[in-house]
């Protein structure tokens, strides 16, 4: 297999648009387009940053040899996948997990991805059921009876690959240590349960975290607002040092601090910022901090 054709295959099956590794790269899709048809080669620079993008190393990623595709990443994994034909309102409920990702991507299905390293019988143990109602999708993910809730919060890690063009709005209700949300654009994005940490790297639109968890939430590229809201709770956001973040703080008794690699600093938040965190609900901390 040529490198043009494996680039293509790595980019595909990781649910990415020319256009979005594009971005990802700060290359142009014309570029990519050579890559991919042996019109050109990437340099040493770019070739890293793919490497880093598709977690394989330097030589997996020349060569192929040892390399992982990105769903063969489990020991055990099991694929839903449903048709959409116009946009949609989602309604997402996945229960227990150890980890939830949300993605958007160049196609016309919703996809759920269920894997394990550790569940065997995966398949058998948990559904996905979907049902598809007047311009909203529900899905629901059930676990078989005599299934220990443990068993997924320990073992099960969920992907969620929605259909760019037809996401509007996405309702997603779920406990889990980590959550994250990549490349993803939509009018707005609510999570509702227990989450510990978040990653989110690459989201456009209103996000809101109902979570009255301690979360650390790492926002490495956001174009819209982040609504964090929380009773009694302390948690901490890190952006990247360049990176512009309007803060804003309501509700009774919150406050909201600013750090600097660590270092406690005065607000550095710019109120026209791209980028809106705002802290809501009741007798809660929140820490922003940029990383340079």
């Amino acid at each position: 297999m040529s490198f043009a054709e494996r680039l293509k295959e790595l980019r595909t099956a990781a649910g990415l648009s020319q256009e979005k590794l594009a971005e990802r790269l700060g290359v142009s899709r014309q570029v990519i387009t050579k890559w991919e048809t042996d019109r050109g080669t990437p340099d040493m620079e770019n070739l890293m940053a793919l490497a880093h993008t598709f977690h394989l190393s330097l030589d997996e990623l020349v060569s192929g040899a040892g390399s992982k595709q990105p769903d063969a990443d489990h020991l055990y994994d099991s694929v839903t996948e449903y048709d959409i034909g116009d946009n949609k309102r989602f309604d997402i409920k996945l229960g227990r997990a150890r980890s939830i990702e949300v993605t958007g991507y160049d196609g016309e299905k919703i996809r759920i991805r269920l894997a394990s390293d550790t569940i065997e019988t995966l398949q058998s143990d948990f559904k996905i059921k979907v049902d598809d109602i007047r311009g909203r999708l529900d899905v629901e993910l059930t676990r078989k009876r005599g299934v220990a809730e443990a068993t997924a919060r320990d073992g099960l890690d969920v992907i969620v690959q929605l259909p760019q063009k037809y996401v509007s709005h996405v309702e997603l209700k779920a406990a889990a240590k980590e959550l994250i949300v990549r490349d993803l654009e939509c009018e707005d994005l609510e999570f509702g349960g227990k989450v510990e940490s978040v990653l989110i790297d690459g989201f456009s639109g209103a996000m809101d975290l109902n979570c009255n968890l301690d979360m650390k939430i790492d926002c490495r590229s956001l174009k819209g607002s982040l609504d964090i809201n929380q009773l009694s709770a302390i948690s901490r956001v890190t952006v990247p040092g360049d990176m512009p973040v309007s803060a804003r703080s309501r509700g009774i008794g919150n406050s909201v601090y600013f750090q600097r690699s660590g270092a406690a600093v005065e607000d550095f938040s710019q109120p026209e910022a791209e980028a809106v965190i705002e802290l809501n609900g009741l007798k809660s901390e929140l820490f922003i901090c940029a990383e340079d």
